[in-house]
C-alpha cells in the first residue's frame, strides 16, 4: 500500500478531531495471572498432607466495570461532539458552498478509514470498526446538508445497502426504478452521487451499466463491495405452498442450483430488482421472492430459507458515480474507456504500455461502440490514479495509438 499524506491544514484537523484521542479511547487491557500448574494426575498427594491452593483470576466486580464503561461512553460521546464542531468549522472555512455534495471528500474518508484498519488491534473486527466510523463521518459531513444518493429502489435492495456502506445512514437515499434512472439523476444534479452495480463474483460484469457509460459524462468517484447473501421470503413461511418465484435476474442467476435442488417444478420470473420481487410476493400465498434478509424486514415476509446462493462467498462491486473527479486517496484505481484503431497490434499498443510500468489490469471488458458499425470500446481498471506516475505517463503513450482515450475516473480502492 501506498503511503498516505501527511495531515495539514484545518479541514484535516475536523476529520482526525476523534482520531488524535486514540489513547484517552481505549481502556487499558486487563491482564489476568495464569493459573497455578496441576500436579499430575498420576501422583497421589501423601495422605493427610495440605492441598495446595489453587490459584484463580480475580472475579471482576460488575458495577465497578460498568462504571468504567459509563465514564468510557461520556469520553466517546464528548470527542464525538468535539469532532463535529470542527467539522461544522470545516463548512465555515470553506464558506457557503451551492449543496452538500461540495464538501464530501472521498479520498479523505477513504485515508480514515485505512488509518482505523491499520491501527486496529481487536477484538472488534476491522469491518465493525469501519461501519462505526463510517456513520460518524456521515452524521457530521450531514451538520452542513445530508448528500442525496440515488440508487436502483425500491427500499430493500442491495444497492440501498451499498449506499448505507458507503455513505452512512445520514445520507439521504432516493429509491429509482432504473440504472439508466440513475445516472439521469445525478447528471441532472437532481442527486449528489449514485450507486450502481457493475460486477458480481460469480456472474461477471453487468453489461448493462457498462454500456450507460458509452453516452454519459459522468465520472467514476468510488466503488463499494458488499457481501450478497440470498434469502427466499415468503409471506407463509411455507416452502410447500411455493408455485412461483420473483427475483432480479442476477440474483435468479446466482441461486441457479439451489432452486435446481430445492424447487425444480417452480416457476421463475425475472423482475426489475429484488424489493420489486419482494413486493409482488406479498400479494400471494402461493408466491415468493428471492431478495436479502434486510427486505424481510422492510416489507413483512417470512424467511424460509436462506442463505441460498450458490458460492459462499458470493459478492457484487457497486460504482459511485458523480459529476467531478478527486484527487488522489494513496491506494486507488482508475477505470478507462478505450476506443481503437482497427490495424494489427492495436490492442497489444495499448496494454504494452502498462505491463512496461509495473502496472496492475484488474479487468478488461469489450463492448460494441455506439459511435461506428463494428466498433469496440475496451473497458480497463488498472491500479493507480490518472494524475499520478506510472499511470498519468502510460496514459500519455496509450493516446497516441487509440482512437480515444476517457479516463471514467480514479477513486479509492474499496475498504472492507
Amino acid at each position: 500500500m501506498r503511503a498516505i499524506p501527511a495531515e495539514s491544514g484545518e479541514e484535516d484537523r475536523a476529520h482526525g478531531a476523534l482520531l488524535r484521542n486514540d489513547e484517552s479511547m481505549t481502556p487499558p487491557r486487563a491482564t489476568t495471572k495464569k493459573p497455578a500448574k496441576k500436579a499430575d494426575a498420576g501422583t497421589a498427594a501423601p495422605k493427610g498432607a495440605a492441598r495446595p491452593k489453587e490459584s484463580r483470576a480475580a472475579k471482576p466486580d460488575l458495577l465497578a466495570v460498568r462504571a468504567q464503561i459509563d465514564g468510557i461512553d461520556r469520553e466517546i460521546q464528548s470527542l464525538i461532539a468535539e469532532r463535529a464542531l470542527f467539522a461544522h468549522q470545516v463548512g465555515k472555512a470553506k464558506g457557503k458552498r451551492a449543496a452538500a455534495v461540495e464538501y464530501y471528500r472521498p479520498e479523505r474518508e477513504a485515508q480514515v478509514l485505512r488509518r482505523v484498519v491499520d491501527r486496529n488491534d481487536g477484538p472488534l473486527s476491522d469491518e465493525v470498526l469501519v461501519r462505526l466510523f463510517r456513520e460518524i463521518m456521515s452524521a457530521c459531513l450531514a451538520q452542513q446538508e445530508p448528500l442525496k444518493i440515488g440508487y436502483l429502489g425500491p427500499e430493500g435492495t442491495f444497492s440501498q445497502q451499498a449506499v448505507h456502506k458507503q455513505f452512512g445512514h445520514s445520507a439521504k437515499g432516493l429509491p429509482l426504478a432504473s440504472v439508466e434512472e440513475v445516472f439521469d439523476e445525478v447528471a441532472s444534479g437532481a442527486a449528489d452521487f449514485g450507486v450502481v452495480p457493475v460486477e458480481n463474483s460469480g456472474q461477471g460484469t453487468i453489461q448493462s451499466t457498462l454500456d450507460l457509460f458509452l453516452t454519459s459524462p459522468l465520472m467514476i468517484c468510488g466503488e463499494v463491495e458488499l457481501r450478497v447473501h440470498q434469502y427466499l421470503l415468503s409471506r407463509t413461511g411455507h416452502v410447500e405452498d411455493i408455485e412461483r418465484v420473483y427475483s432480479h435476474g442476477l440474483s435468479l442467476a446466482q441461486c441457479r442450483n439451489w432452486l435446481r435442488k430445492n424447487l425444480p417444478g417452480v416457476e421463475k420470473q425475472a423482475v426489475a430488482s429484488n424489493a420489486e420481487a419482494v413486493r409482488r410476493a406479498k400479494k400471494s400465498d402461493d408466491a415468493a421472492a428471492i431478495a436479502g434478509e434486510n427486505a424481510a424486514h422492510v416489507y413483512g415476509m417470512k424467511v424460509v430459507a436462506g442463505p441460498i446462493q450458490d458460492r459462499s462467498d458470493n459478492t457484487t462491486r457497486f460504482l459511485v458515480i458523480g459529476r467531478a473527479s478527486f484527487p488522489p486517496s494513496g491506494n486507488d484505481r482508475t477505470s478507462l474507456m478505450v476506443s481503437i484503431r482497427d490495424q494489427p497490434g492495436a490492442l497489444y499498443r495499448i496494454l504494452e504500455p502498462l505491463a512496461r510500468r509495473g502496472i496492475s489490469m484488474n479487468r478488461i471488458e469489450s463492448r460494441p461502440d455506439h459511435g461506428a458499425l463494428w466498433q469496440y470500446a475496451f473497458f480497463i481498471d488498472v491500479s493507480g490514479h490518472a494524475e499520478e506516475s506510472p499511470l498519468k505517463d502510460a496514459l500519455a503513450e496509450i493516446d497516441r495509438y487509440a482512437g480515444d482515450v476517457r479516463v471514467l475516473g480514479s477513486y479509492p480502492v474499496a475498504v472492507p
